[in-house]
């Protein structure tokens, strides 16, 4: 009898920690993540409400700390170690048109990178979360 609880047991946890990565894997990984970051820049630079915030960045850097931000947020095996969203935004005056617009390009870069609905939806939630931290601080 207690052979069989503890092989359940063990069953059930094994389900939740590959539940717990299967968005970071239906991302593609790593590098999935940095192809959707790459190609929301692309859209970020061609965006009038967004371009002139991204233009005078740092975008190697950029890139690699969002693709690390969005690793973690999604619980990859990633460290971030940039600032909180609050204080990375301190200062710069972010409107919701440019917020808006920062979210309709990652829906775009996440769609053309074949990201799965449920996938896409789980990050934009956690991000969603941070909204307060970055709009007009």
């Amino acid at each position: 009898m207690f052979k069989k609880y503890t092989v359940c047991l063990l069953l059930l946890i094994s389900c939740a920690s590959t539940d717990k990565l299967s968005t970071y894997h239906d991302f593609g990984e790593k590098k999935g993540i940095e192809k959707v970051v790459d190609d929301l820049f692309v859209y970020l630079l061609k965006d009038e409400r967004t371009k002139e915030s991204f233009q005078r960045l740092n975008l190697d850097k950029t890139k690699e700390g969002l693709s690390n931000f969005i690793c973690v947020t999604l619980e990859g095996p990633c460290k971030y170690e940039g600032q909180s969203m609050k204080r990375a935004h301190k200062g710069q005056e972010i409107t919701e048109r440019q917020f808006y617009g920062m979210v309709e390009n990652m829906q775009k870069a996440m769609n053309k990178n074949n990201i799965p609905q449920r996938a896409q939806n789980k990050l934009l939630g956690k991000l969603a979360a941070m909204h307060k931290d970055i709009i007009g601080n």
